[in-house]
C-alpha cells in the first residue's frame, strides 16, 4: 500500500499562481448563446460584486502561455469586465476530464440553505440578489420556499433535482399528503410538477389544507385518467423488456433446470437437500417438473 501511494500523482500544484489574462488561452471560444444564458449572467454578477472564487485551472504550455482547462465562463467574465490578472490553479496534466465531467449542480433544498445562512450572516438580500443576477422578490421566494413543508419531506428532497414550482403544490397538502406523495416521487423517482399535480388533484380532501369538493371530484376524474395513462405506458414498456430477453431468459431457466435435474439423480445430494433444505428443493423440484410438461411451443410464445 505504501509503495503504489508513492506512486501516485497529484493532478495539480498546492500554490495557487496569479498570471496575467493575456497568457491564457482557452480550449475553446464560448458561443453567443452561452454568453446570453442565465448562468453565464449569474457568474458574471458574482465576480463583478464578490470576486473570482474559484480560481481557474491551466496548463503551462511550453512557448505558448498557459491552457485553460476549466474555467472558459469565468474567462470569458473576466475578459468582459476588463481583469488584467487572475489567481490560477497549475495542473500537472493537460486533461480536462478531471475538472469537467464530474460536476454536481447544488439540489434546490441545499441552495435554500446556503441562502439562509447568508442571510442570518448578515448579508442583505439585495446584495445576493446582485450576485445571483435576480431581483429581491426572487431572493425572497426562495427564502420562504419550504414554509410549510413538513421536516420529513425537507429531508427526503435534500439531494433531489427537482423544479421550485413543486414546493407551492406541496404546501397546498397537509403533512401526511405530502409525506405520502413525495414517497411516491422516490419510489418512482419522478420528482415532475406533473405528478405532483396529478396526486394533489386525487388526494381526498381529508388530506388537503383547502379544498373545494366540486371542484376536487372534477380533478379526481381528470387525475386518475392521467394515471391511468401513465400506468399503461408503464406496463406496455415493461412488457418491451421482457420480449427483449424473452428468448435469454427461457434458454437460460432451460439449462439450469436440466441441470438441477441432474444434480439431483445423485441419491447422496438429493437426501442432503431433503435433510438439511427440504423447502427449497421442493420448489425447484416443482420449477422442473413446470418445464418439463411445457411444450416448446408454449415456452416461446
Amino acid at each position: 500500500m505504501k509503495r503504489a501511494a508513492a506512486n501516485l500523482r497529484s493532478a495539480f500544484q498546492n500554490n495557487i499562481l496569479t498570471l496575467p489574462l493575456s497568457s491564457i488561452v482557452p480550449q475553446r471560444n464560448a458561443t453567443a448563446e452561452a454568453l446570453r444564458s442565465s448562468i453565464f449572467k449569474q457568474i458574471l454578477s458574482s465576480v463583478r460584486e464578490i470576486g473570482l472564487i474559484e480560481p481557474l485551472v491551466v496548463f503551462p504550455q511550453e512557448g505558448k502561455g498557459f491552457l485553460l482547462l476549466d474555467g472558459h465562463l469565468r474567462f470569458e467574465a473576466l475578459k468582459i469586465l476588463g481583469t488584467e490578472e487572475v489567481n490560477c490553479i497549475l495542473s500537472t496534466d493537460d486533461e480536462s476530464y478531471t475538472y469537467n465531467k464530474r460536476v454536481n449542480h447544488i439540489p434546490p433544498v441545499a441552495q435554500h440553505f446556503m441562502l439562509m445562512e447568508a442571510l442570518k450572516s448578515g448579508v442583505a438580500e439585495e446584495r445576493i440578489a446582485a450576485t445571483l443576477n435576480v431581483d429581491v422578490a426572487a431572493i425572497r421566494r426562495r427564502a420562504q420556499m419550504l414554509e410549510g413543508i413538513c421536516p420529513e419531506v425537507v429531508e427526503m428532497l435534500r439531494d433531489k433535482k427537482l423544479s421550485l414550482e413543486l414546493f407551492p403544490i406541496l404546501r397546498k397538502m397537509k403533512a401526511i399528503g405530502q409525506i405520502a406523495t413525495v414517497e411516491l416521487m422516490v419510489l418512482r423517482n419522478d420528482y415532475s410538477v406533473s405528478f405532483a399535480k396529478t396526486r394533489l388533484a386525487i388526494s381526498p380532501p381529508a388530506l388537503l389544507t383547502q379544498a373545494s369538493i366540486a371542484r376536487q371530484n372534477k380533478a379526481n376524474a381528470d387525475a386518475a385518467d392521467t394515471l391511468l395513462g401513465e400506468d399503461t405506458d408503464g406496463i406496455i414498456q415493461n412488457l418491451k423488456a421482457i420480449e427483449e430477453t424473452y428468448g435469454t431468459d427461457v434458454l437460460t431457466l432451460t439449462v439450469t433446470c436440466a441441470y438441477l435435474d441432474r444434480l439431483f439423480g445423485d441419491e447422496k445430494i438429493a437426501r442432503y437437500l431433503d435433510r438439511h433444505h427440504p423447502g427449497p428443493l421442493e420448489t425447484l423440484k416443482t420449477i422442473i417438473s413446470g418445464m418439463r410438461s411445457s411444450s416448446p411451443q408454449e415456452l416461446v410464445v
